[in-house]
């Protein structure tokens, strides 16, 4: 079986659940290629939307495992089979099993992609969660991608490539393939700030879309 997630995090992100997140779900873990993928997407914080953040959910929790956009946007920067997006595109929520999750995540895996939120804590809804949390998850964060070592970081949002970068950052403001050097351990990893393409950030999908586009043309 592919190793897909680093499970030595999950204590401490079970931990910041029990702190941050709804007592209804359970934390969402990053998942996809855990040795070097060419990219690291790093997304805001799950909802309940997602089914594998049920509490009897018996297999993987992963990102976005149970939703639809996410995979749209996968899907027309290339970055994942017409198979895969078709599949994700037909299934109900019900029909999301944990055997479908894991071949999702496995597929993943194989096209050299690994995806993340900077906080793992499930919430109800999609309501604001504040810099201070997101913070707190900080720590590990770059623990995460010390070990995952990626080649390029995409950071989804001004908050999320906010807090990680430690500095305010306005996706707006990177054109073509401008980036951000983030040094962890003494390595310096190129992180693009982009638009948050999901949610309410739907309506930016397109500017992502085109932002990806960009930076896809230098992942090898």
């Amino acid at each position: 079986m592919i190793k897909l997630q680093l499970l030595k995090l999950h204590p401490a992100i079970d931990a910041l659940q029990k702190k941050h997140g709804s007592a209804n779900f359970s934390a969402i873990y990053g998942a996809g290629c855990v040795k070097r993928p060419s990219l690291m997407l790093v997304f805001m914080n799950p909802t309940g939307k997602n089914v594998s953040a049920q509490l009897n959910w018996q297999g993987l929790r992963a990102p976005w495992l149970g939703t639809k956009n996410v995979w749209k946007i996968l899907y027309k920067s290339g970055l994942i089979s017409e198979r895969l997006f078709t599949s994700t595109q037909k299934m109900s929520p019900s029909e999301w099993t944990w055997e479908v999750a894991n071949n999702v995540y496995e597929e993943i895996s194989k096209s050299n992609i690994y995806i993340t939120n900077l906080a793992k804590c499930t919430q109800n809804d999609a309501r604001h969660v504040p810099d201070g949390v997101f913070r707190e998850y900080l720590n590990l964060m770059k623990e995460e991608i010390a070990e995952i070592d990626p080649k390029i970081i995409i950071t989804f949002g001004n908050q999320v490539s906010s807090v990680l970068l430690n500095k305010p950052v306005s996706v707006s403001k990177y054109k073509g393939i401008e980036k951000e050097p983030l040094s962890i351990h003494k390595k310096v990893y190129n992180v693009y700030p982009t638009y948050y393409p999901v949610g309410q950030g739907q309506r930016n999908m397109p500017l992502a879309f085109k932002r990806l586009k960009n930076i896809l043309q230098i992942v090898e």
